[in-house]
């Protein structure tokens, strides 16, 4: 079988592989993808676009039942499970459509199928057909990852779910556990608990959303308890004992043990690196804790070899992911000026009720790193535009260095704060001080203006509280 060659060869369509794909036939090199399963990967199919699919389901939901504040009338307000598990997924199909259609349009060449590594520069890809052999002088790693599973506590579609079986459940839960407080967890349960479900939710880490600043997740656990969560922080479930149509959970709080019974556990405990069958470690690439190690290039140290997105670590979004792919197809077509992807101006979106979005050094991170700093802070209840929307609860807060006026970090947590935060994380990226952030003029009424205000507050000019 005579070798396919390319000047590039992608393994994984997800955001960052896909994306890598179409920005290096771009630059006018020959491209081929390999995807097992689902062009468009985990993040377009069965994560970041089917479940906010699922969540404006039960934000429109949740407004219907608040009609009366709104001067409307809705009488029989329910919910077709069934029809909004489907709207969510043909959103996810419309979806991975426009990524098969986008690799023709860019000439990419597309093999489905399971990638190896056999030797260096070479693919080897297993389809339906028999096998491909192709080659390349630049290979990208783009496997994503999958959920991660604790022992014991292992998934089985019927009484424990992952974010898979989440996305497609075949009834609705009654008592539900959702076992860690990160985004996706947080989000299922926002999710189911907004259709009525019981749910308790249980996070190992000192507080719910761990990465969040401290304020946010204490504003985010006050939010979700008042919406009838039970939330236990500082606890791990150690066992799970499964019964005909119920689990009884084994859950440790300080060294004390309760059992608590629950007819549906959804665990997201994090995610582990797809790693296995490539052939990795045989090649020389170095993997930590599910990994590959790479440098800020996403070089991978073996020559030729680079890797994005999940697989490449820490933090596991992706946007991060489709960034990586631009900058790595750009260093691969020799051009100059690439600039690595900082994780710290990477904003993270989290699409629960209410929305909490972040950019930077959280407070406690600032000072930890020796900064002096300045905090400003504005209320949702100040804004006009939040008021008239309906949305009172939430907050933004900056944090600045004291002695440059540098934008360190931005929290928020409250209405459409995932669509706001990208004008702090523009403000970073061109290195805007406190006093340009001042001298901007925000429209009103906008929610917008609460980040004008939330800047103002740090440096004691607030105007509206």
């Amino acid at each position: 079988m005579a070798a396919k060659k390319f000047d590039m060869i992608v393994i994984g369509a997800g955001p960052g592989g896909y994306v890598a794909a179409i920005r290096g036939a771009q630059l006018g090199l020959s491209v081929a993808i390999v995807e097992r399963e689902h062009m468009g990967g985990i993040c377009l199919n069965w994560g970041c676009i089917p479940t906010k699919a699922m969540l404006r389901s039960s934000e429109v939901f949740h407004l219907m039942h608040r009609a009366k504040e709104f001067g409307l009338k809705a009488d029989g307000i329910g919910y077709d499970l069934d029809a909004v598990v489907a709207r969510s997924r043909s959103v996810a199909k419309q979806l991975n459509g426009g990524v098969a259609h986008l690799m023709k349009k860019n000439k990419v060449t597309t093999f489905m199928g399971e990638a190896s590594l056999p030797a260096k520069g070479k693919v080897l890809v297993k389809t339906d057909k028999g096998s491909e052999e192709l080659t390349a002088q630049a290979i990208v790693l783009a496997t994503g990852a999958r959920a991660r599973e604790l022992p014991g506590l292992e998934a089985d579609g019927d009484l424990v779910w992952t974010y898979k079986h989440a996305l497609t459940p075949t009834r609705m839960p009654g008592k539900l556990l959702v076992i860690g407080s990160g985004a996706i967890g947080i989000e299922f349960a926002s999710f189911y608990n907004t259709l009525g479900a019981d749910t308790t939710v249980v996070e190992v880490m000192d507080r719910v959303l761990p990465v969040e600043d401290a304020e946010i997740s204490a504003f985010a656990k006050k939010a979700f308890t008042k919406q009838g969560m039970k939330i236990m922080e500082k606890s791990m479930v150690k066992q799970l004992d499964r019964a005909k149509g119920k689990v009884t959970a084994h859950i440790e709080t300080g060294g004390k043990t309760e059992k608590m019974e629950f007819d549906t556990v959804i665990s997201a405990v994090g995610i582990v690196g797809n790693t296995e069958g490539l052939g990795l470690e045989a090649l020389g690439a170095k993997i930590d804790r599910t990994h590959v190690v790479t440098d800020a290039y996403c070089r991978t140290g073996v020559e030729g070899l680079y890797a994005i997105g999940d697989i490449a670590g820490a933090p596991w979004l992706a946007h991060k992911a489709s960034h990586e792919g631009v900058m790595v197809a750009e260093l691969i077509a020799g051009k100059n000026n690439v600039h690595p992807v900082k994780p710290e101006s990477i904003a993270g979106c989290t699409y629960c009720h209410p929305q909490v979005a972040s950019v930077g050094f959280t407070e406690a991170a600032a000072k930890e790193k020796g900064y002096d700093v300045k905090v400003g802070r504005f209320p949702f209840i100040g804004n006009g535009k939040a008021i008239a929307l309906g949305e009172p609860e939430g907050m933004v807060k900056t944090v600045f260095d004291a002695k440059t006026g540098e934008l360190l970090g931005a929290h928020m947590i409250g209405a459409e704060v995932t669509e706001l935060i990208q004008g702090y994380v523009v403000g970073r990226q061109l290195e805007t001080t406190e006093e340009d952030l001042m001298e901007t003029v925000f429209p009103h009424p906008t929610l917008s203006e609460m980040m004008h205000e939330s800047v103002l507050d740090a440096f004691d000019r607030v105007v509206h509280i």
